[in-house]
């Protein structure tokens, strides 16, 4: 959509919020030349409002913010399986998404958006700790324990503190690019992008220096996707079997070695795409993707659009 749109952007405290899941919409989407979003963050009242782990918030708006809002975002907060949000909150919720706003839940956010009943027969996650409990209490809800975060188009919901970043840099691309949403990062000292399909955690049995090693050789994949990268390559960078890196590989990531260089390279033309006027088999070759006809193929599969079209939409009012 075009970047000069002004999006509004509601976080809603509740009792109990805690403070990191606070922040990280209050900070990702704080407004600035850059970024064009303007933050309110609000509770069930203006007021005082007793978060989690000894901080409280003061919070200047009520509910009436999410019925001014574009994006509504619910924090996490302690104790979710005791007790669903006050009735006037999940009424505000439940008439924020009718009006066409989304709703994001920031780990044990999700507990107040399934008290809504609009993630019935939806998938969704939270934090690992509290998946179980989740299926329990909303049982219409379709808990998927093992990803970063899921977006149901109208409603998201992440899993814990640090998948909250993720989720709202996804948010980012998809309203203002891949550019934008890599200088969010770089000012967060974040990665730039890591799917909704990844684990929550590694498995216990992959050892850490091999963890530690995959990520060193997505990193150098990263400055070389103009160049040949196999299964070979990537498995020799790693100093493991090929049969090796691509099991190990796909538990970090959640994606084939392939798949994952394939989405490295289709983002790389993305961001080539919203910011320079290079040609499209230009920006083919140089993201390791050879021919003009060979980007389209992949950017159709992967994003359902053209790169013509998508240069448009972001260029659109820039």
């Amino acid at each position: 959509m075009p970047a000069s749109r002004l999006h509004r952007v509601a976080v809603l405290v509740l009792e109990g919020a805690k403070p990191l899941d606070v922040g990280i919409p209050a900070q990702v989407f704080t407004t600035r030349a850059s970024m064009p979003y303007e933050v309110r963050v609000c509770g069930a009242a203006p007021g005082l409002v007793t978060g989690g782990d000894g901080l409280s918030y003061s919070v200047a708006h009520g509910l009436d913010a999410l019925a001014w809002a574009d994006i509504v975002f619910v924090p996490g907060y302690r104790f979710p399986d005791r007790d669903d949000p006050p009735r006037a909150v999940v009424d505000a919720l439940i008439a924020a998404h009718a009006r066409g706003a989304r709703l994001a839940a920031i780990s044990t956010g999700a507990f107040a958006l399934a008290a809504t009943g609009l993630l019935d027969g939806r998938r969704a996650t939270t934090h690992w700790h509290y998946t179980r409990e989740l299926m329990v209490r909303h049982p219409l809800v379709q808990v998927d324990e093992n990803v970063l975060f899921v977006d149901e188009g109208s409603v998201l919901t992440s899993a814990g503190a640090a998948s909250g970043i993720d989720l709202c840099l996804h948010i980012l691309r998809g309203d203002l690019g891949v550019a934008a949403s890599n200088h969010a990062a770089r000012r967060l000292v974040a990665a730039p992008y890591r799917s909704g399909g990844q684990a929550q955690y590694v498995p216990r049995s992959v050892p850490e220096p091999l963890g530690e090693r995959f990520g060193a050789t997505r990193e150098w994949a990263l400055h070389r996707l103009g160049e040949p990268l196999t299964l070979d390559v990537l498995a020799r960078q790693a100093g493991v079997s090929p049969r090796t890196f691509s099991r190990r590989f796909v538990e970090e990531t959640g994606y084939t070695p392939m798949q994952w260089v394939m989405r490295a390279r289709i983002d790389l033309a993305r961001e080539l795409l919203e910011r320079s006027q290079r040609s499209v088999e230009q920006i083919a070759a140089d993201v390791g993707l050879g021919t003009g006809a060979n980007l389209r193929l992949h950017f159709q599969r992967v994003l359902g659009t053209t790169p013509s079209e998508y240069r448009r939409t972001f260029t659109r009012g820039a």
